[in-house]
């Protein structure tokens, strides 16, 4: 049985990477979820406990975990929920100790914007999200140019 572990932090984004997998697998696969929950801002984080916060992870991995089940609902195979609550390089090698080195992993993150991404595993190179900022630093001051030039 093949086995994937998916990290995912979006629905919606995961549902559009999920989907072909999910349509070309014919064969029982062992499906590991892994909810990669938003972190909460510093101003934020100042004020919530650590039980507090882990309250609201689970929360979120519940919502997660409902608009999601309907994609796997027709695959068979197994599937596992967790929720990651340390680096995900860990939580990989973690997963590839219990399940075994043929455990693939499938990074189904959403991209943000001028964010440098954890990567999920060792052996993933570290993604350039930075590459963006300079782009959007030069549009804005472009703008800002034109507007006051008026």
């Amino acid at each position: 049985m093949e086995q994937i572990a998916v990290f995912v932090d979006d629905a919606d984004h995961a549902r559009q990477i999920l989907a072909p997998m999910l349509a070309a697998s014919g064969l029982p696969t062992r499906w590991i979820v892994v909810g990669c929950a938003p972190k909460l801002t510093h101003r934020i984080g100042k004020w919530v406990s650590h039980r507090n916060r882990e309250q609201w992870r689970e929360h979120w991995a519940r919502g997660l975990r409902a608009r999601l089940e309907p994609v796997f609902a027709s695959t068979p195979g197994e599937r596992e929920w967790m929720v990651a609550r340390c680096p995900l390089p860990e939580v990989s090698e973690r997963l590839r100790r219990r399940l075994g080195a043929d455990l693939r992993v499938l990074d189904a993150r959403r991209p943000k914007l001028g964010v440098a991404m954890q990567p999920v595993s060792a052996e993933q190179p570290q993604s350039d999200g930075g590459r963006w900022t300079a782009a959007a630093a030069v549009a804005t001051g472009m703008a800002t140019v034109l507007a006051l030039s008026d």
